[in-house]
């Protein structure tokens, strides 16, 4: 069944229990969303690379460990250049794991790279350098968790899976529960709710999949929602209601400057530019306080992204 068969599953209230703004209308069916969406996306899905049918499922793979928190515009290069050295999971797993963490760039969180070589390592390990396509053996892979396995299972085998992002989880909150943000981490009911809203049919779930994701990105943004664009406005339970303001726990908000993110930033472009070893005084000359500075070359070599050798010296891990 499509998401536009006569025989459209039973409205959402009725199949699941979802947490409702109590000043919210009855929440919409989930075909009222599915044909609306997916009608949008046909004429406004963004042509971006790992869309594409060459993109295959690494590609796809990829591309879910550099978006994690990461904008399309930032992505974009990075991945460029990442599959054209890179093209299958063997050409990833047969170099050092450093030469990631340097191709990584500045997308920030390296700890993906390591992350997404050690993947690499266990596709051609485990699955002869072939991206597996069933859901729990990409469940398996290091590095990935419920999210990634879903996405890839669903953007790059075509399957059905519930695939919650932060604009997934947005739309839904606000389209179908009446909120303004979803809570800070992902909960139960969001899982049901994801897994009510999903078309029956593999292929167009996987396109809802992507759908969903790309109006939160696009329109029911966080901060400058679209109604005026948004196609399912006229079904918008947080819209309907008057668009109450968000009253729950408050937002986490992301900071940079000063942190210890900002001093391993520094630390690791020092590695990333050098082509030998780095001596202790090169890194101490990238950040004035000495304590936070050694927490965060600590934390590097703790979390595998730096590897100290004899003498004070440091480079990109080697293994």
């Amino acid at each position: 069944m499509t998401s536009t068969d006569a025989s459209a599953p039973a409205p959402l209230s009725a199949s699941v229990s979802v947490p409702v703004s109590e000043t919210a209308g009855p929440a919409p069916e989930p075909a009222a969303l599915h044909t609306p969406v997916l009608a949008w996306f046909d004429r406004h899905a963004r042509d971006l690379p790992w869309r594409r049918p060459e993109a295959g499922a690494w590609g796809v793979m990829v591309s879910e460990f550099m978006l994690q928190q990461t904008p399309v515009v930032r992505v974009l290069p990075v991945y460029e250049q990442w599959l054209a050295r890179w093209p299958r999971p063997a050409d990833l797993a047969a170099d050092a794991p450093g030469e990631a963490v340097r191709a990584w760039g500045r997308l920030g969180y390296p700890r993906r790279a390591l992350r997404l070589h050690g993947a690499a390592v266990a596709i051609t390990e485990r699955h002869g350098g072939d991206v597996p396509s069933e859901h729990g053996q990409l469940l398996a892979l290091p590095g990935i968790g419920e999210y990634t396995a879903a996405a890839v299972a669903s953007f790059a085998y075509g399957q059905r899976h519930p695939v919650l992002d932060t604009n997934v989880r947005r739309v839904f909150a606000r389209a179908a529960t009446g909120v303004q943000y979803p809570p800070n981490a992902t909960t139960a009911a969001e899982r049901r709710l994801a897994r009510a809203l999903l078309p029956d049919d593999e292929a167009t779930a996987a396109r809802w999949a992507a759908a969903s994701m790309e109006l939160g990105a696009l329109v029911c943004t966080a901060k400058n929602e679209d109604c005026g664009r948004c196609p399912i406005a006229d079904a918008c339970a947080w819209r309907l209601s008057g668009k109450p303001a968000h009253d729950g726990p408050p937002r986490r908000g992301q900071t940079y400057a000063g942190t210890d993110r900002q001093v391993r930033g520094r630390l690791l472009a020092v590695l990333r530019e050098a082509v030998a070893p780095v001596p202790q005084a090169e890194l101490d000359a990238v950040w004035d306080e000495p304590v936070q500075r050694a927490r965060a070359l600590d934390g590097l070599v703790a979390d595998g992204l730096v590897e100290p050798l004899p003498d004070g010296l440091y480079r990109l891990p080697l293994t």
